[in-house]
């Protein structure tokens, strides 16, 4: 099996049209965050919490298309235990999940992708981290692991 790292340049297009419809979805339907929502993207730093949606959804999707899916669930990215998801500014919780702690997690990735400039500029980063160092020893989760507990 090819190694993440080699397939991303030719992953890449698929992904971000992915994640960039996906963020459009929730925009379009996910709720803004409630006065203690935007405290706590704050908090772990969001420049513009107020862009923030939220989406609650039965699972976090994963790609229809077949390999993307696949790679997904082998880089431990979605699967059937995927409690959230960010891409910009949208958030994919999964029905029963929310809490602050998870919230805190997510908008700590919304701040990465702030930082980098766009969805475009910051998956790259990300999936390249997951291809180097795993996807629990990537430092962006770390860095949103750490942050989990901000606010609570």
């Amino acid at each position: 099996m090819p190694h993440l790292a080699d397939q991303l340049p030719v992953l890449l297009p698929r992904i971000l049209a992915w994640a960039n419809a996906q963020e459009a979805e929730i925009l379009r339907r996910g709720d803004p965050l409630n006065a203690a929502g935007l405290t706590l993207a704050s908090r772990v730093g969001v420049v513009q919490p107020e862009r923030i949606r939220v989406l609650m959804v039965p699972a976090v999707p994963a790609p229809d298309d077949r390999e993307l899916r696949q790679i997904a669930i082998e880089q431990n990215l979605i699967g059937p235990n995927t409690a959230g998801l960010t891409l910009g500014y949208g958030i994919f919780i999964a029905e029963g999940q929310l809490t602050p702690r998870l919230l805190g997690h997510e908008c700590r990735h919304v701040y990465q992708y702030e930082v980098a400039g766009s969805i475009e500029a910051f998956l790259p980063q990300y999936l390249q981290q997951v291809a180097e160092f795993t996807y629990d020893r990537a430092p962006y989760e770390v860095d949103a692991r750490a942050w989990e507990w901000v606010g609570l």
